[in-house]
């Protein structure tokens, strides 16, 4: 059992449409119960809360109005060295997916499914456990 001072960990999903947030909250929620859920529903949100609040891990949609979710990732990159992030598209294209993986970012197909979801949160899991001093 972790010690009650370890606070938990949260995850921010960013997404313009209020139905592919809900799906991914509700992802999120069936595979890490004790971990803390946040949204935004675009990149001003998304990095107004991230100044704001301890975020740990970043979920974002790639095609959002203004800031895509690629254009998120590189900010959130810069400021969190060691956040893990997801940018998550319809849009399967090498492009993406390159770019993606450029920014240490994975890279998750829409629709988003609980297995591929599962993959990514074991991995950020791991990557904080690593990184907590």
């Amino acid at each position: 059992m972790s010690q009650p001072s370890t606070a938990p960990v949260t995850v921010l999903v960013v997404d313009d449409s209020k139905l592919a947030r809900a799906v991914a909250l509700r992802l999120v929620r069936q595979l890490r119960p004790d971990w803390a859920l946040r949204e935004a529903s675009n990149a001003d949100e998304a990095l107004a809360m991230v100044a704001g609040e301890p975020i740990d891990v970043a979920l974002l949609d790639f095609n959002m109005p203004g800031k895509d979710g690629l254009a998120l990732a590189e900010e959130l990159r810069a400021g969190r060295p060691a956040m893990p992030i997801a940018v998550i598209s319809a849009n399967i294209q090498d492009e993406v997916i390159a770019r993606a993986r450029q920014l240490d970012a994975a890279f998750l197909a829409k629709p988003l499914t609980g297995e591929a979801l599962a993959g990514f949160l074991s991995g950020a899991s791991l990557r904080l456990r690593r990184s907590a001093p």
